[in-house]
């Protein structure tokens, strides 16, 4: 199985402001990511940061963004994944998108709404687990809150990375690294992670932190309070000697989530 690269790409993202996120982000991935890039990561709501206003930002699923994102895919010859305020049958969406070179997709709709800023009152969670096979590869991509909930994020599947984009802020950054490790450790998976930094409109700092962990739960990379480009290596197998020397994922137990 061949080994992947990976850039996750960190900014300060300007709030409701959908042109220049897009500006800013296409500079960086010009830029900054070298071609033989497997997978482009970007924020949580990457081009208006974390607001409850879709019926001012919503997009459909032929617009704008959705169609830079194919773009970019193509341009990059890389995988692309962020997530966006999508407008669906009259329901809005956080909606993360997972969109290859050829300019397919998938996408994911964010389970667990954060109820503490009100996302619950504003958009429809969804309820199918995303697991999407890239080069040989399992990937489980989901949303910032999503983080906290491991019924919803257990290894059922066997993938072989969780992936979160996120705007997760600064006062509850204590929980972002332990909880990663934790998914890291007891999925005996890679995790990757994209944070973003900088305030969002209501002062709320945001001061990044993203990252990865090995299956060990050992810290691969990470960044804070800066923008920047990050590029790592996923090693398949130093995963498969993991899995083979403690294969502790055959004792999980069997559930189902309703």
């Amino acid at each position: 199985m061949q080994n992947l690269k990976i850039a996750l790409v960190q900014v300060d993202l300007a709030w409701e402001d959908k042109e220049a996120n897009l500006t800013k982000f296409e500079r960086l991935i010009n830029q900054d990511i070298p071609s033989g890039i497997d997978l482009i990561v970007l924020p949580e709501m990457f081009t208006t940061a974390f607001s409850m206003k879709p019926e001012a930002l919503a997009e459909s699923m032929d617009g704008q963004s959705v169609n830079w994102l194919k773009e970019q895919a193509t341009k990059k010859n890389a995988v692309i994944v962020g997530s966006l305020i999508i407008e669906e049958n009259g329901q809005y969406f956080n909606r993360l998108f997972w969109i290859r070179p050829d300019q397919t997709f998938e996408t994911y709709d964010k389970r667990h709404l954060f109820t503490m800023a009100g996302e619950h009152n504003h958009y429809t969670a969804g309820n199918k687990k995303l697991i999407v096979d890239f080069k040989g590869w399992k990937f489980c991509p989901q949303i910032c809150f999503d983080l906290r909930f491991p019924a919803w994020n257990r290894n059922n599947e066997d993938f072989d990375c969780f992936l979160l984009v996120a705007n997760w802020p600064e006062i509850r950054i204590m929980h972002w690294t332990p909880l990663h490790i934790a998914r890291a450790i007891e999925n005996q998976c890679y995790v990757v992670a994209v944070n973003r930094i900088g305030d969002d409109a209501s002062g709320k700092a945001h001061n990044g932190m993203s990252l990865a962990i090995n299956p060990m739960g050992e810290m691969l990379t990470s960044s804070e309070n800066k923008e920047e480009v990050l590029i790592l290596d996923l090693n398949y197998e130093e995963l498969r000697k993991v899995r083979e020397k403690m294969p502790f994922l055959q004792d999980r137990d069997s559930y189902k989530i309703v």
